[in-house]
């Protein structure tokens, strides 16, 4: 399935939407697809320079309250080659990336201790499953 179809815009709102906890009119959320290159160079920048290598979901939240306002920069090739790799459909591991990184906008973290790696995880998959899709882990 071609990206851009895959990425179309109802289906992408109806991830956005399910991640969103508590939305607000006023929600201000940019997804912004890259290549490895430009991936790995914002994975260096803003994470550090032991981060030297393309990620597949980088999100920079900028503001909770009142309303959100975050950027979500996903990685297609390393997508593409998770996928493959973990035997998923691109259409669920996208879904699932995106759903991730707008929970890290409002402000869930799995890096942090493993009791907020959990709940996180846990949010995860139920929306995951609410939205039709399994598992992702």
């Amino acid at each position: 399935m071609a990206l851009k179809r895959l990425l179309s815009r109802t289906r992408v709102q109806r991830w956005v939407a399910h991640a969103l906890v508590s939305a607000h009119e006023a929600d201000q959320i940019t997804l912004r697809v890259v290549g490895d290159v430009e991936g790995r160079e914002l994975n260096r920048s803003y994470r550090g320079k032991a981060k030297d290598y393309a990620t597949n979901v980088l999100t920079f939240d900028y503001q909770r309250e009142p309303f959100l306002a975050a950027d979500i920069v996903l990685c297609a090739p390393v997508i593409a080659r998770e996928a493959a790799q973990q035997n998923k459909s691109l259409e669920e591991h996208w879904a699932h990336l995106i759903v991730h990184g707008i929970l890290h906008a409002q402000g869930y973290e799995h890096e942090t201790n493993e009791r907020d790696a959990l709940e996180m995880e846990a949010l995860e998959v139920l929306l995951m499953q609410s939205l039709g899709y399994a598992n992702p882990y």
